[in-house]
């Protein structure tokens, strides 16, 4: 093995440095200096002669564009005197990065095949004003705060080769027929099995009645995919209370909810995902699954499907790892529903402990408390975490459209509770063909076959690490094993060959298919092949490591993997996908017939000696294992009233609009895609600021109709504190106040997934999952909703010191249900001063009061900011008042009789009218006398008590017919007043005036704790600037120029576009759909077609180039897929050919307009027409943030050459954008002054007087003189960062004001213009 090594100073520091440096900075004033470079490290094998040419490439590669001489074979820093310390930190050597992945398919495409592995490490040159300083404890302090130890390693010489010296001994047999229970005990330790006394009796005895010893690996099987993790004992087991045997395990009360509600499931309880029926919708597909085609469109019926899971425990110990394998996790989960399903959208959320950040007191948070060693920082938790989600999600292209998040950590009950072990929850919504709802049973011969990405020695163990009841007594060594690595451009790459099988014309070639998760190789195959049995050959598998051996192989939870049965004659149609989707599928075993499943190491399936790694009777290990029995005491609380300090209403909103609960969750929302597919209808953000705060979110099912996916959530751990059955009641509760805003198709439709964190296994807790799960299940008995699946994490504790510390238990309610109409759909967002600026009816408030008139402070926000719990909290007294009223607004809904609503929930009435205001950027009048049948007279009591109710904004004219409408108590309890920042707040009660306050004082207060995240993860200064923006703000005021026109849409007239995908692009569909419904013949082709000249792309009018993350955008935006088609002759040679002719056109969005600029494509093209790679005059740089943004921004069309924007001048549109690096930079202010004189920059951002800014967030990427997208100086070729193609319909757009809708297009938007032009311009010329 050869190692070459390339260096390369970094000149702009990347936020995530700039914040390591600032952080060393303040470990030692010091510092006079801290400069940093990269180093790459490149494995070449055997290969000795690189050849000039291929060095060319790789050095291209390498080469940062806005530094073309900053690649040097030789270290730009080295240590010079005592004075300085050099700390080089690079991956673990283990495994593979997916950064090195992704560098190697990029050289495989342009046949750099010798590189074998390529990583990046980061060398840091820290200079001292005297060396004196320089200790051995300080540099120790230094080097441990530059880097993550479980995924990290400092590199203290230069790395000769990534051979890992930590190679693992082979399997070997335990010897249960000579020491019993004593061998089995051993390796449970050796190996860090989890098993406790109950699994050591009964697997002892299991191989001693079969007379034969198991192997390591079978034992490590069974800790894997046996574990409580994965087999969810506990729901299923026998459970006694107090010496009195339940009757109903957990399990049996959850299923028998379905008896009480519509038979709407066709899966639940015995899939990867449940799924309810649909509808039969318009869907685009290509006409082909194996090479280029056309798409054509086809009426489909679709079901429904959703699921979702925590990953917990690998979040706490590497929370972006963590939570991004979590997140692949479960997307694989909707994948393998069925026969293969369709990834739609996703939820997240996370619940921490206590934040202390720094230089920000939240005074609840109790200073004295430690943390242990062996988890993140909640604070780095909640950061890195979401960035992990937010990032998979991103590249794979999955939108997360709603969340919550929690931040706890206090003394109750006399012991700290708090989320040191945290939760990270991720839900998943998707569509599935009817007719491939149930997976065939396995029958002999058919072939077992992996897809996905190649076998790593990575997360040994996490079923099992994640079932010990309490974390971190499991040995650290075992814990890093138990890491895992997110790749989620390979998950993409499957996620394309489980979609072409699905769309496969004729036939679906997939008879079976389950993900990879817990228990790895071991857990999906066995289940997989269940009953039947198979024979599974161990070199058969791809390995990411040679030295990989048989436990790692069959127990390792590598990622971005699933398995399927097919027919071996399907063999040859699935070979042909996975080349031209450049994923692996092998086929790896046989399906026998004799209920057994055997691991063997070559192709004999006869072992000689008789002996295999794995050799398994599935009866025994999945059907025929005995119920555990769990005994569990329990008595009832003993619980203080709250005591509060005589409080102002102004103070207490201090407090509870800062808590992590309530407040803004912005610093989530604004990195993360909440636009990809083009399918969201409803996202977290709403009103003219795009506020987060919406309460449900919804999904279309197909881009050519308006019926879809509704879902919510419900959570309420802190009231569980009090009483676990008022904790499950209310998030239940909570689950339908949310879900009520969007038309869906009935109540007892809905139907939900019950995802359980608890500490079960410690005393006393097993008894209180019991009480919520009973309360659970009654109070959705009465309400008409049931449980079709679920997940369970019942180690919800972790160590600290010699204590156990035990979370909140938590219960986590999903709702998903059709959606009858999704423009229908209401936003908490007061609208009335807007919408009626030009009378003098503004609209009014009204209170639907739930709770019979209690105020119960127990368990709320407010209690929890001044430290205390309560003895009576909120409930859900009278379940057939919740479902009478959810039955009246849904008829609202859809007689659109409201203009906004919002549910009552953490903070109270005053939170739930605050944060209407909050979106809307309107004032409000209330008053609380209004109010009748209050048990307390106390204004605290009233405003801040979370009991269920509604606050919803009617309309002056439909105020009598909603009072009428809604049968339960509602009081018209105030009105609307003005909009803008100069709005003021007044709430009063009898004449006396309660809070006079204005609108941006406590919208900045909401927004502050947000404010602080945002600080940490992305750049100071654009926090900063949007923090202070929101006290200015005038809001959007769109309008159309235009009468939308596609008059000359020729029905008999083919006109070809080829939308052209990389690895990684994840926006091609809903482009494709905008060009199909333009009248355009729209083909899919990939860049591998291109390759293997399976099609020509002289014969398109338009190329399109959609957005994504190509390889993972690795080194640099796009450069990976500008080199596929710049480093092949053929390709380069017939773009250069459709460049020069006439009568074409090309659209680069987002990824695709940053190939458009590496490739040279826009502003002054060569005369030749030459592709221009080694100086582009146009660079895309990091956005000013220093992180991916995701917003609905205003934009403004200018007077330009550009063909798409013909006659669409001076129109101020708002337009989705989703990037990281869309900042536009220019070789020299030459280029950028001949795009401007030549009318070459068509569309800026603009601020709310539409000028074109600079300023953020109006312009999200600080790209100068607010440019969003560039064309050639002929307009035909046109680049965009913006994505118009998921803002075609004003159901898209999250805030329509100044719209006018043209009903001649029904619902589409102004930007459909676009694709028409270019239609009528192709049919012209």
């Amino acid at each position: 093995m050869a190692i070459i090594q390339y260096f390369r100073k970094t000149q702009n520091l990347p936020i995530r440095e700039s914040h390591k440096v600032l952080n060393l900075k303040s470990i030692s004033k010091d510092i006079s200096d801290i400069q940093i470079e990269q180093c790459f490290y490149i494995d070449i094998g055997e290969h000795k002669n690189v050849s000039a040419e291929e060095l060319n490439k790789l050095e291209w590669l390498l080469t940062d564009p806005l530094d073309r001489h900053g690649l040097s074979k030789s270290k730009c820093l080295d240590k010079k005197d005592n004075n300085s310390i050099l700390i080089e930190i690079g991956p673990r050597l283990n495994f593979s990065t997916p950064f090195s992945s992704n560098v190697l398919s990029i050289c495989k495409s342009i046949n750099l095949n010798f590189v074998r592995r390529l990583e990046k490490s980061t060398r840091y040159l820290i200079t001292f004003i005297n060396n004196d300083m320089l200790t051995a404890e300080l540099t120790q302090q230094l080097t441990t705060a530059l880097y993550d130890k479980m995924t990290e390693t400092v590199y203290t010489s230069p790395l000769l080769s990534f051979k890992s010296q930590d190679i693992k001994e082979s399997w070997y047999e335990v010897d249960i027929l000579g020491r019993g229970v004593e061998a089995m005990k051993e390796v449970n330790t050796k190996l860090g099995l989890a098993f406790d006394e109950w699994d050591i009796e009964n697997y002892t005895n299991m191989f001693l009645k079969s007379n034969r010893n198991p192997t390591t690996v079978e034992c490590f099987d069974l800790a894997q995919s046996n574990s409580e993790h994965s087999r969810h004992w506990f729901f299923k087991g026998e459970l006694i209370i107090n010496g009195e045997t339940i009757n109903n395990s957990l399990l049996d009360m959850i299923i028998e909810t379905q008896n009480f509600s519509n038979p709407n499931n066709v899966i639940k309880f015995n899939d990867n995902s449940s799924a309810i029926t649909g509808f039969k919708v318009k869907q685009i597909k290509p006409t082909k699954s194996t090479g280029p085609s056309h798409y054509i469109t086809e009426v489909l019926n679709l079901n429904l499907v959703f699921t979702a899971e925590t990953h917990n425990f690998p979040t706490g110990v590497e929370p972006f790892s963590g939570a991004s394998t979590g997140t692949g996790g479960r997307i694989r989960d909707v994948q393998a529903v069925g026969r293969g399903g369709i990834c739609v959208a996703s939820t997240a959320a996370y619940c921490v402990g206590n934040l202390f950040i720094p230089g920000y007191d939240l005074p609840w948070e109790d200073k004295s408390f430690i943390y242990p060693q062996n988890f993140a920082s909640p604070l780095r938790i909640l950061i890195e975490a979401s960035n992990g989600a937010s990032d998979y999600g991103n590249k794979f292209g999955e939108p997360v459209i709603s969340g919550f998040v929690r931040s706890f950590g206090m003394m109750a009950n006399n012991e700290r509770r708090e989320w040191i072990k945290p939760i990270m929850f991720t839900g998943g919504l998707g569509t599935m063909l009817a007719e491939f709802t149930t997976k065939l049973t396995p029958y002999e011969g058919l072939q077992v076959v992996k897809i996905g990405g190649p076998v790593y020695r990575i997360g040994l163990g996490g079923s099992s690490a994640s079932s010990f009841e309490v974390q971190g007594v499991n040995k650290t060594s075992l814990e890093f094993e138990a890491v895992q690595r997110g790749d989620p451009e390979m998950e993409q790459k499957m996620n394309r060959v489980v979609r072409a099988c699905v769309e496969n014309p004729g036939y679906n070639p997939i008879l079976s298919i389950h993900d990879q998760g817990a228990g790895g190789n071991g857990n999906v195959l066995k289940e997989i092949v269940e009953p039947a049995g198979a024979i599974i050959y161990a070199n058969k598998f791809e390995l990411g490591d040679p030295t990989i051996n048989a436990l790692e192989l069959w127990g390792a939870e590598y990622q971005e993997n699933n398995a399927i049965l097919c027919d071996e004659k399907d063999l040859e149609l699935l070979n042909k996908i996975s080349l031209r989707e450049r994923c692996p599928v092998l086929p790896v075993g046989i399906v026998t017939n004799d209920g057994k499943v055997v691991l063997t190491e070559d192709d004999n399936p006869i072992s000689e000696n008789g002996k295999y790694p794995v050799n398994l009777d599935l009866d025994m290990i999945l059907s025929k294992v005995p119920r555990k029995v769990f005994k569990q005491s329990w008595q009832p609380k003993e619980n203080a009233p709250i005591v509060l300090p005589n409080l102002t209403v102004i103070e207490a909103l201090d407090r509870v609009l800062r808590l992590p609960s309530v407040a803004s969750k912005r610093y989530l929302t604004n990195k993360v895609d909440r636009s990809v597919t083009g399918q969201i209808a409803q996202q977290q953000c709403v009103g003219p600021l795009h506020t987060p705060l919406s309460d449900v979110a919804v999904t279309v099912v197909s881009l050519f109709d308006t019926v879809g996916i509704a879902t919510s959530i419900g959570e309420q751990p802190i009231k569980g504190l009090l009483d676990a059955g008022v904790g499950a009641r209310m998030a239940v509760a909570e689950s339908l106040t949310n879900l009520v805003f969007a038309p869906i198709s009935c109540l007892e439709d809905v139907k939900c997934s019950g995802n359980w964190m608890w500490p079960a296994k410690l005393p006393g807790e097993g008894a209180e999952l019991f009480y919520a799960c009973k309360a659970m299940c009654e109070v959705m008995k009465q309400l008409g909703i049931a449980i079709d699946g679920g997940k369970d994490s019942l180690s919800m504790a972790a160590k600290v010191g010699g204590e156990n510390i035990k979370a909140p238990g938590s219960i986590v309610i999903s709702t998903y249900v059709q959606c009858e109409d999704v423009r229908l759909v209401i936003t908490p967002d007061l609208k009335g001063p807007r919408q009626s600026h030009k009378s003098e009816e503004a609209s009014y408030l009204l209170f639907v009061d739930l709770s019979g008139g209690q105020r119960r402070l127990g368990a709320s926000a407010l209690a929890q900011c001044y430290g205390q719990l309560g003895n009576s909290s909120p409930d859900l007294d009278d379940p057939s008042m919740l479902k009478k009223a959810f039955k009246s607004i849904q008829k609202l809904i859809k007689s659109q009789k409201l203009l906004s609503g919002h549910d009552i929930s953490d903070g109270g009435l005053i939170t739930c009218l605050l944060e209407m205001a909050f979106g809307g950027y309107c004032g409000f009048n209330v008053d609380l006398n209004k109010i009748k049948y209050s048990s307390s007279k106390n204004i605290i009591d009233i405003l801040f008590a979370e009991e269920c109710g509604w606050v919803l904004e009617v309309d002056a004219k439909n105020v009598d017919q909603v009072l009428l409408e809604i049968n339960v108590p509602v009081y018209v309890i105030g009105r609307t007043s003005t909009y803008g920042n100069k709005s003021r707040i007044l709430i009063e009660n009898s004449g006396e005036t309660i809070l006079d306050i204005k609108l941006t004082e406590l919208f900045k207060m909401w927004e502050s704790t947000s404010y602080e995240l945002e600080k940490i993860q992305s750049n100071v200064v654009t926090a900063e600037e949007e923090f202070n923006s929101l006290e200015n703000r005038l809001g959007p005021v769109y309008s159309c120029n235009f009468e939308l026109n596609n008059s000359l849409a020729v029905s008999d007239l083919s006109l070809k576009v080829a939308v052209i995908r990389e690895e990684g692009t994840n926006g091609d569909r809903e482009m494709s759909v905008a060009l199909f419904m333009a009248g355009f013949e729209v083909w899919d082709i990939t860049v591998q077609d291109l390759l293997n000249d399976a099609v020509n792309v002289d014969q398109f009018r338009g190329l399109i180039f959609p957005g994504g993350f190509s390889y993972g955008d690795v080194l640099g935006s796009a450069k990976g897929w500008a080199a596929s088609l710049a480093f092949h002759p053929n390709v380069k040679k017939s773009l250069e050919n459709f460049m020069s002719k006439n009568n074409t056109f090309s659209l680069g969005v987002c990824n695709g307009c940053q190939l458009m600029c590496n490739l040279g494509l826009v502003g002054e093209i060569n005369e030749s027409n030459t592709l221009n790679i080694d100086d582009p005059p146009v660079i895309m740089c990091h956005n000013k943030s220093g992180r991916y943004e995701s917003r609905f921004s205003t934009v403004k069309i200018n007077p330009s050459k550009a063909i798409m924007f013909k006659d669409m001048d001076e129109s101020i549109l708002g337009v989705w954008i989703a990037h990281a690096e869309g900042r536009f930079e220019f070789r020299n202010a030459d280029v950028k002054d001949a795009l401007v004189t030549n009318n070459c920059i068509p569309i800026t951002f603009v601020d709310d007087q539409n000028i074109s800014t600079e300023n953020y967030p109006m312009n999200p990427n600080g790209s100068p003189g607010g440019i969003a997208g560039i064309c050639s100086f002929n307009g035909r070729h046109l680049a965009l960062m913006p994505h118009p193609e998921r803002s075609v319909f004003t159901w898209q757009w999250p805030y329509t004001y100044g719209l006018k809708t043209a009903s001649k297009d029904g619902d589409r938007a102004p930007w459909m213009q676009m694709f028409y032009n270019a239609y009528e311009w192709c049919s012209r010329n």
